[in-house]
């Protein structure tokens, strides 16, 4: 931690000068016990009683900053300026709220911040519009400083609006070059000033990670297109908190939503069939702290975050954990525009370009890991602190239980500027200090936090699946690949049993020898950057290039193992069947995508950004067949959630340790014979099966056998020994002959099968699961 970031200042007015008040700093106290979670206030707070508002900035390089107030978002000219005193790096004044009255600031304070510094010093000729004091856009150090352009604080709670407007869809007078001298008081975005928000969030859940079942789910799209909703809450935090009791009846345990930070959106509505530009997932953050004005039903100063946590309240409420899609690796004020001197200029790069951004060795450019700009400088203490007290912020006063982050390889970056190096180990990073600032949950539950990492950036040494540091679950992005390509590439891809075990076992390789858990894999089929679950088996190739509302969306990986299984509905059907069902199966936390219990289909559009459209919001008006696979998922989820067999804390073993004569874990060949290592090893085996003992691993049902047949054509499988006095009952058989609304039994419905040596022919690319009774 830099020694000068860690200090707490006091500040009073001291003199009014016309219309701009000059601020003298008070005493430093004592440095946090933490390195950061706000040790220095940042942003602007309301003293007590509300009659003072006192506003902190950092900048190590600014040698001036002023905040401006405003008494309205848009439109008009500042009512008083004050200019901050610098104390170790931090800007920082108190303002008499009576103050502000009397120059006409009668409701929200609206406020935003100038600043100079080495590239553009401060000179008293200089006025609004003006060059005064210009020497460049950038200089050497990378500082990109330039008073013209009004400024968001990094830490307001909440923002006035985003810097494209239906009002003003345009982002010209936002930049540097050309644009420099255009004034943005009138129509930038602006800091909106609270009070704390006393809102309550209700009673988190402490159950573990390894119990969860996430839903990965936009916030908009949940509700958008539902008439169970009425119609002025729908898309919003409020219509999303009114799904609670939806998603707790399909056996979801955590739902993970995709941003709902400030996010570049505002345009959406201008045109409702446009794509161009538009930001629809919204990984293009603008603040860090403010909930997304645009989910929200009340948009009034201090709605937003009232209704999030209102909407956190009714999923804890129902026992569902949230969790939040989080982008630390890059902002919404992005790269290079049209030119490399041309650069957006509306919040950290002007206030402390060379602090928040990673930079080019001769710090001209940005380093670019995430392909949409440069990387956030995550190296950076600073820009660190603003990351945790980030996250601290959504967890403790907005009431998130667990966080994914994007890019998160970005996080673990040990350089500055001109290089990237991902380091697991390196205690300096913003991946070790979150874990250490707040601790991640137990493997037996209880307080703390479910991190969640996205393990991949573009890039250096940026591709670290099964390589995160201690505390943390990462997307398995092999675990998705594996099936994908034993699903879908047969005969193509050489996927081998062995490999297909590891996966199903909780892959022990990637999260075993750095002393993690299964758990910590997060499985997943599909997620929203790619196809969804019907499309991964209804779509060989993207079409991404299709008109509203189905497109058009540039991107999209060309890669995509995927099949449309020749073309064939109820193949396409049985393959989905297939997917959902061993990411059920298997060891590890499972992630759906929301609307994959219905098969929900973008017509093979793999990267619908951009789509604020019917197509790519959740439907609610499932035909038969959706309707049929929707109970599949139900009954599924079900069966994971009432066998811990399934959700085991640690990898099995093969061992027999309470000496039943049955291994923890057993795999077995079609024939019912232990594979060899020949079998392991050859891709020309696609027929699998294990068997768990359930006795233990504290299960009520004493064994659990399944079977998969990977191959095109029929494979009789014998079903090994169940445990003594037991006989197997087929649970589900996920071939087409059995599809229907019962093709999971519910529990005492289950079909008896036999014991040991029993044959089962399971039809071709189906798989079989057993429970002894």
């Amino acid at each position: 931690m830099h020694p000068r970031i860690i200090r707490r200042l006091a500040l009073a007015v001291t003199t009014l000068v016309g219309a701009t008040a000059v601020l003298s700093a008070g005493v430093v106290t004592a440095p946090p016990a933490q390195a950061a979670i706000d040790a220095q206030s940042l942003g602007a707070r309301y003293g007590a009683g509300n009659t003072t508002i006192t506003f902190r900035v950092y900048s190590a390089t600014a040698t001036r900053i002023a905040a401006y107030l405003y008494s309205a978002a848009t439109g008009a000219q500042e009512k008083i300026s004050y200019v901050l005193t610098e104390n170790a790096d931090t800007f920082s004044a108190t303002v008499s709220v009576a103050d502000l009255t009397a120059h006409g600031i009668t409701g929200t304070v609206y406020y935003g911040y100038r600043a100079w510094g080495p590239n553009w010093p401060y000179d008293a000729a200089w006025t609004k519009g003006s060059t005064a004091g210009y020497r460049s856009d950038v200089d050497a150090a990378g500082n990109r400083f330039n008073p013209n352009k009004l400024l968001t604080d990094p830490y307001a709670r909440e923002i006035s609006h985003d810097p494209r407007t239906p009002a003003r869809n345009d982002m010209s007078g936002y930049r540097s070059g050309a644009d420099r001298a255009i004034d943005t008081g009138t129509f930038a975005p602006k800091g909106i000033v609270l009070s704390p928000a006393t809102g309550g969030s209700g009673t988190k859940p402490t159950r573990a990670f390894k119990d969860d079942i996430v839903y990965e789910v936009h916030l908009r799209g949940l509700t958008r297109n539902d008439p169970s909703i009425a119609a002025a809450y729908r898309g919003t935090y409020r219509g999303a908190g009114l799904k609670a009791a939806y998603l707790a009846s399909l056996g979801v345990t955590a739902v993970e939503f995709l941003p709902v930070q400030e996010t570049q959106n505002d345009t959406h509505d201008v045109d409702p069939t446009s794509t161009a530009g538009d930001n629809y997932w919204g990984y293009m953050t603008l603040n860090y702290f403010a909930p997304d004005r645009r989910y929200a039903y009340d948009r009034s100063p201090g709605g937003p975050t009232a209704e999030f946590q209102a909407m956190v309240k009714a999923y804890h409420d129902a026992g569902i954990k949230v969790l939040v899609d989080v982008v630390y690796n890059h902002t919404g004020e992005g790269g290079p525009q049209g030119d490399k001197n041309t650069y957006d200029v509306f919040s950290w790069r002007g206030l402390d370009n060379p602090t928040y951004y990673s930079l080019t060795t001769d710090r001209q450019g940005p380093w670019d890991n995430t392909g949409v700009g440069g990387n956030y400088n995550t190296a950076n203490p600073v820009a660190q602190n603003l990351i945790v007290d980030s996250v601290a912020y959504w967890k403790n006063t907005l009431g998130v239980d667990g966080f994914r982050f994007d890019l998160a390889s970005v996080l673990g970056n040990t350089c500055q500027h001109g290089c990237f190096n991902y380091s697991r180990t390196g205690a300096g990073t913003a991946l070790n200090r979150l874990v250490a600032e707040m601790p991640a949950r137990p493997a037996g539950g209880g307080s703390g936090v479910d991190w969640i990492a996205e393990p991949w950036a573009i890039g250096g040494n940026s591709y670290q699946v099964g390589n995160f540091p201690a505390g943390w679950s990462e997307w398995n992005g092999i675990y998705r690949d594996t099936v994908r390509r034993d699903q879908n590439k047969l005969g193509v891809d050489a996927v081998t049993p062995g490999q297909l075990a590891s996966r199903f076992a909780g892959s022990s390789d990637l999260y075993g020898d750095d002393g993690r858990r299964p758990w910590n894999s997060v499985n997943f089929m599909v997620a929203h950057d790619g196809f969804t679950l019907k499309d991964l088996y209804s779509c060989t190739d993207k079409d991404n290039d299709q008109p509203w509302p189905y497109g058009p969306s540039d991107g999209g990986s060309d890669d995509n193992i995927s099949w449309n299984q020749g073309g064939v509905a109820a193949d396409q059907r049985r393959a989905a069947r297939n997917g959902q069902a061993l990411l059920m199966l298997s060891a590890g936390t499972p992630m759906m995508t929301g609307g994959d219990e219905y098969l929900r289909s973008v017509k093979c559009n793999n990267n619908p950004y951009n789509l604020d459209s019917s197509a790519n919001w959740l439907g609610w008006a499932p035909d038969t067949d959706q309707t049929n696979f929707a109970t599949f998922t139900n009954r599924l989820l079900a069966f994971r959630r009432a066998h811990p067999a399934l959700r085991p804390v640690d990898f099995y073993t093969a061992s027999d340790t309470n000496g039943n004569g049955l291994g923890q874990l057993t795999w077995f060949t079609p024939a019912g014979t232990t594979p060899d290592a020949a079998y392991w090893a050859d891709p020309n085996n696609h027929a699998l099966a294990w068997r768990i003992d359930g006795s233990e691993l504290g299960d009520a049902a004493p064994g659990i056998y399944v079977a998969y047949n990977g191959w095109s054509a029929d494979v009789t499988f014998s079903l090994p020994a169940p445990p003594a006095g037991r006989q197997w009952y087929r649970v589900t058989d996920t071939s087409a002959w059995a599809e229907g609304p019962g093709q999971v039994a519910t529990p005492g419905t289950e079909a008896l099968l036999g014991g040991a040596g029993t044959g089962y022919a399971l039809r071709a690319r189906g798989l079989l699961l057993l429970v002894a009774k």
